[in-house]
């Protein structure tokens, strides 16, 4: 799956990062490559949470579970 990240220096030199798909993943680096290896270590974060999330929402009870094509391909 691809993301769009949001890139703004700010006025201490270093950029702020977002994640236009996921707007709680939010981060910083000293620059854009490394506010983007940043950003893409807190969506793996997030979305490892959520998985637990929804494995402990669901526990114990019998799920089927299927691939879906990428949303934008569709």
């Amino acid at each position: 799956m691809e993301y769009t990240a949001i890139f703004e220096k700010m006025d201490n030199g270093w950029y702020f990062a977002q994640c236009e798909q996921m707007p709680n993943a939010i981060t910083q680096g000293k620059t854009i490559a490394e506010a983007k290896e940043n950003l893409q270590e807190v969506i793996t974060m997030l979305m490892d949470i959520q998985k637990e999330e929804i494995s402990k929402q669901f526990a114990g009870k019998k799920l089927i579970h299927r691939k879906i094509a990428n949303i934008a391909m569709l």
